[in-house]
C-alpha cells in the first residue's frame, strides 16, 4: 500500500509541475526522461533551465500546493489517465489524488541543464549522482542518433515487420559496451586484480558478468567467478531484520573477516580454499575450493554488496575494477510519461522467478516490496562508487516481454491483494507492441528471463 500511495504520490506532483512549468514558460515543452534517485530528471526542449528559474518553478509549485485546487479525473483515454489541472488537460500513466494537499514534502534541485524534482526533501544527504546521469545523457543522444524518441517510434519498426533491425543495434551496443569495458580493465592488468559486480535485482548481472568474461579472455586474461553467497556466515550467526526474520541482504551476513583475508592471501598470490556454503543446512561445508591467482588471472566477484566499501576494507581501491549495472533506461510514452525502470525490472522477475523457479506472480509481487527495501539499503547508494556503469535495458525489451508477462499477470485474481500492482503491469505493456522473440540473440541479456539463454545460471 505505502507503494500504491508513492506512486500517486508523484503522480500529484508531477501534474502540479506540468501545470506550473507550462504557466511559467509559455512556448516551452517540458520533458520528463528518466528517474534519477528518489526523483525525476526534467529538462525544457529549448532552453537551460537556470538556477533561479530552478527556484521559481519551487516556489510556485509549492504555492499550487496550498491552493488545493481539485484535479479533476475525467476518466481514461486508451490507457492514459486524464485529468483536469486548473484548466489544462494533462494525461498520465498512473492514478493520481484529486487534493494536491497531500503533497507534504518535495524539493527542486538545480541539475543542468534541467532540473530534479525530489519528491522527498528529509534526505540532508542528497548528492548529486554526476556518474548515473552521465550514462543516461550518453544513452539519450545514442537514441537520438538512431531517431528513437518515444515507445511508438519501436512500435512502428514492428509493425512494419523491421524489428530485427533494432535487436541487432540494441544487442551490437550491448558487445561494443562490455568490449569496451575489458580493454579498460586491461589497461589496468598490472593493478587491478579484482572486478567487483553489483546492481539490483534483475539487472542481468549473472549473463552481463559471463560475456564479460568472454570479452576479458579475448584480451588474453584468465577470468575467475568467485561468488560472495559462499561467504555466509552460519544460520544462527545471520543478523535479524525489525520483523525479525533473518536478514540474508545485510552485509553482515557475511564472513567479513574470512572474506578479507582471503582476498588479501589471493592479492599476494597465496593458494586458499575458499568456502562452500550448503544453503540446506544453513552452515559452511567442512572442505572448500583451492584457489590461487597467477598472473593473468583476474576474480570476478559479483553480488547486491560488491560496490559496498565496507565489503573489502583491507585491500587497497587500486585493486578493484567497480562495475554498476542496471536496466537504466527506458525509452518514454511520451513527453511526460517515463517508463519507471523499477517497473520494467519487475516484469523480468515475474517472468524470470515462473521459468526457472515455478513461483506464480502473486508470489513475486508479494516479495518485491522486501527486495526494493534491500536495494535501497544495500545497493543504491553505492552506484557511484563504480568506475564504470552497464545500462542492462534493450529498447525493445517490453515489446519482446509483453508475450511473456501478459497472460501471467492476468492469473493474479481480482481478490487478491496484488491486483492493482498485475492491473497496472497489464496498462503499461498495453502500450507497447508484442514482438516475435525468435531472433532474441541467445547470449543476450534478455535470455536470462525468458530462456534460452547460452550461458549457465
Amino acid at each position: 500500500m505505502a507503494n500504491d500511495f508513492m506512486r500517486m504520490y508523484r503522480q500529484t506532483l508531477q501534474l502540479g509541475l506540468i501545470k506550473v512549468v507550462q504557466d511559467l514558460f509559455p512556448g516551452e515543452n517540458l520533458k520528463i526522461p528518466h528517474s534519477i534517485l528518489d526523483g525525476i530528471f526534467c529538462e525544457l526542449s529549448d532552453s537551460v533551465v537556470s538556477p533561479r528559474e530552478a527556484k521559481l518553478i519551487k516556489a510556485r509549485l509549492s504555492e499550487w500546493v496550498q491552493q488545493n485546487n481539485e484535479i479533476k479525473v475525467l476518466g481514461k483515454e486508451g490507457s492514459f489517465y486524464k485529468y483536469d489541472v486548473d484548466g489544462t488537460i494533462i494525461k498520465g500513466i498512473c492514478p493520481a489524488f484529486k487534493d494536491p494537499s497531500v503533497i507534504k514534502d518535495f524539493d527542486i534541485i538545480d541539475f543542468l541543464p534541467g532540473f530534479i524534482l525530489h519528491f522527498m526533501d528529509d534526505d540532508n544527504n542528497f548528492i548529486l549522482p554526476e556518474q548515473l546521469s552521465a550514462t543516461f545523457a550518453e544513452t539519450q543522444r545514442w537514441l537520438e542518433n538512431l531517431h528513437l524518441d518515444k515507445v511508438k517510434d519501436v512500435n512502428e519498426y514492428i509493425k512494419e515487420g523491421r524489428y530485427l533491425e533494432l535487436i541487432n543495434v540494441a544487442e551490437a551496443l550491448h558487445e561494443k559496451k562490455i568490449s569496451n569495458i575489458a580493454d579498460m580493465i586491461l589497461q589496468q592488468k598490472r593493478t587491478v586484480r579484482i572486478i567487483l559486480i553489483s546492481g539490483p535485482s534483475s539487472s542481468g548481472k549473472t549473463t552481463f558478468a559471463q560475456r564479460l568474461a568472454t570479452q576479458l579472455k579475448v584480451n588474453g586474461l584468465k577470468p575467475i567467478s568467485l561468488s560472495l553467497d559462499n561467504y555466509f556466515v552460519n544460520r544462527d550467526e545471520t543478523p535479524l531484520d525489525e520483523f525479525g526474520q533473518y536478514d540474508f541482504d545485510a552485509l553482515e551476513a557475511l564472513n567479513l573477516q574470512l572474506l578479507n583475508e582471503q582476498m588479501v592471501q589471493l592479492i599476494k598470490g597465496e593458494c586458499v580454499e575458499t568456502p562452500i556454503f550448503n544453503f540446506k543446512t544453513g552452515t559452511r561445508e567442512p572442505h572448500g575450493n583451492n584457489l590461487q591467482l597467477k598472473y593473468d588471472d583476474i576474480l570476478i566477484v559479483e553480488g547486491i554488496h560488491a560496490l559496498n566499501p565496507n565489503l573489502l576494507t583491507s585491500i587497497n581501491r587500486n585493486y578493484f575494477f567497480n562495475i554498476y549495472i542496471s536496466a537504466l533506461f527506458q525509452l518514454n510514452i511520451d513527453d511526460y510519461n517515463r517508463v519507471p525502470t523499477t517497473e520494467a525490472r519487475l516484469i523480468r522477475r515475474i517472468i524470470r522467478d515462473e521459468q526457472f523457479r515455478g513461483f506464480l506472480p502473486e508470489r513475486t509481487l508479494n516479495q518485491w516490496a522486501s527486495v526494493r527495501r534491500g536495494e535501497n539499503s544495500n545497493v543504491f547508494k553505492y552506484q557511484e562508487e563504480a568506475d564504470v556503469m552497464f545500462n542492462s535495458s534493450l529498447l525493445y525489451e517490453l515489446n519482446a516481454l509483453r508475450s511473456f508477462a501478459e497472460p501471467l499477470l492476468k492469473t493474479v485474481p481480482i481478490e487478491s491483494e496484488h491486483y492493482d500492482a498485475a492491473q497496472r503491469l497489464l496498462n503499461l505493456l498495453s502500450f507497447f507492441e508484442p514482438m516475435d522473440i525468435e531472433k532474441v540473440p541467445f547470449n543476450s541479456i534478455l535470455r536470462e528471463f525468458i530462456g534460452g539463454c547460452v550461458y549457465e545460471h
